[in-house]
């Protein structure tokens, strides 16, 4: 239990431990303009129904995706939530549930890790999944840092269509481990194959592609697996979930490593969070994941059940024979995604895939034969598509925002290349009617 002192008693002794000769003491290394020197401007308390109106109107003040029509995209999408998703994690048995650390107290937790592992190998084509990550920028970063560990390799070439937050956060956690980020070009919305086979060398560790990449494009996942496979490389492929319901899995075109961003498996937008990191891995790389693995076994009747078979993170085992400091697990959310892969199946998955792709087609269609707009790559894509505009993206989107559309997502904050350019994700849950308002609205913002 975290101990806080309270009584003037208790800071005495906590100061005396501690070596310092008072509470001002303690404090001199923090600048006085960075204190608070007057005291807090609170509002007076108020009743229990006075408080509840306050918060309220607070909650108010905020917009939610039930209000307005989504084609934002870049890593979080409007997918349809099933409503039985909610009525089971607000179950106290998973609610309230922490790290199975006791299996004989633990069954079912354990079992719906098991069965989220055994889904997300089926999923991505390979043959071992761990018991989730943060989320699919985290995941990748662990990736990265996992080729590392298996090539003893001291480069990562990371391709400029795989997603800016996720790059970022790759670059940070290889600084750490000393390990350089090389970005590969994009060409036409995909990655730039021939700067691929001109970058890799026999010091890169693993090559880092997105599928479908942030552009909504698809890779050539064979071919960049070949690539990397040749020069001794690992192959890491981040994926849209729901992409993999059509499209081949990566573990079948190549692909070493694969993780990607969990939440479009049943989790709403929630304003940017907790989301879910997926990880799997060729079985020969097992040792070498980071996380925790669920795996089953028989107790000493010989009746079945399940428990944690690896646990490699630094709080369960030496620090340096770790292969993770911070890749805790997001159970509730790989519960909610294990609840969607079942209830969808894998017609229900692919019929939300083929929904999708079909209806960001039309849109992608109807969007382009605006005056001005044009789709800004010819690339095969899924559900996200670039639409080139010939006035300041982040205008049209405000203009549209009054219309109750969110527009899209603009690029310039992430390439100067493309700040003429706005990214629309199109989900199952757009319908027809919905795609002709944002082009007729579309039409009325650039005129």
């Amino acid at each position: 239990m975290r101990y806080i002192p309270t009584t003037p008693a208790q800071q005495e002794e906590m100061l005396r431990a501690i070596g310092a000769s008072s509470i001002e003491a303690l404090l001199a290394r923090i600048p006085t303009r960075a204190r608070l020197t007057g005291s807090l401007r609170l509002p007076p308390a108020m009743a229990e129904a006075d408080l509840i109106r306050h918060m309220q109107g607070l909650a108010d003040q905020n917009s939610s995706l039930d209000e307005y029509v989504s084609f934002l995209g870049g890593g979080a999408y409007d997918h349809h939530v099933p409503s039985a998703i909610n009525h089971l994690l607000l179950r106290g048995e998973f609610l309230t549930a922490y790290t199975p650390y006791q299996p004989e107290a633990s069954q079912g937790t354990l079992r719906s890790i098991y069965e989220y592992q055994t889904m997300v190998c089926e999923l991505t084509g390979m043959e071992v999944a761990n018991a989730s990550i943060y989320d699919g920028g985290s995941a990748l970063a662990e990736a990265a840092l996992m080729a590392h560990a298996v090539t003893d390799r001291p480069e990562i070439l990371v391709s400029r269509g795989v997603h800016s937050f996720s790059r970022r956060v790759t670059t940070t956690y290889c600084q750490g481990a000393g390990l350089r980020i090389t970005e590969v070009p994009w060409s036409n919305g995909v990655t730039d194959l021939s700067a691929l086979e001109k970058g890799v060398s026999e010091k890169t560790a693993g090559v880092l592609l997105q599928y479908p990449n942030f552009f909504g494009c698809l890779e050539e996942l064979e071919e960049a697996a070949e690539i990397a496979h040749r020069h001794g490389a690992l192959l890491v492929a981040s994926v849209d979930p729901i992409a993999l319901g059509l499209l081949r899995p990566p573990g079948e075109a190549g692909a070493d490593i694969v993780v990607g961003e969990g939440q479009a498996l049943g989790t709403h937008v929630s304003f940017g969070g907790p989301y879910l990191g997926l990880f799997a891995a060729r079985k020969e790389l097992l040792r070498r994941m980071p996380g925790r693995l669920c795996g089953v076994t028989v107790d000493r009747d010989g009746r079945r059940g399940f428990v944690l078979t690896l646990q490699t993170r630094e709080q369960h085992i030496r620090r340096e024979k770790a292969t993770s400091n911070i890749c805790t697990n997001v159970a509730l959310v790989a519960l909610a995604a294990t609840i969607y892969m079942s209830l969808m199946g894998k017609e229900g998955l692919r019929k939300v895939a083929e929904l999708s792709t079909a209806k960001a087609h039309y849109a992608a269609e109807v969007l382009s034969q605006v005056d001005g707009a044009r789709l800004r790559f010819s690339s095969p894509f899924f559900k996200e598509f670039v639409l080139q505009l010939p006035k300041s993206p982040e205008r049209v989107t405000r203009r549209l925002l009054r219309e109750r559309i969110l527009a899209g997502l603009p690029l310039g904050r992430f390439d100067r290349a493309l700040k003429d350019s706005l990214l629309v994700a199109v989900t199952e849950k757009r319908s027809r009617a919905e795609i002709d308002a944002y082009a007729h609205a579309l039409k009325n913002a650039l005129a």
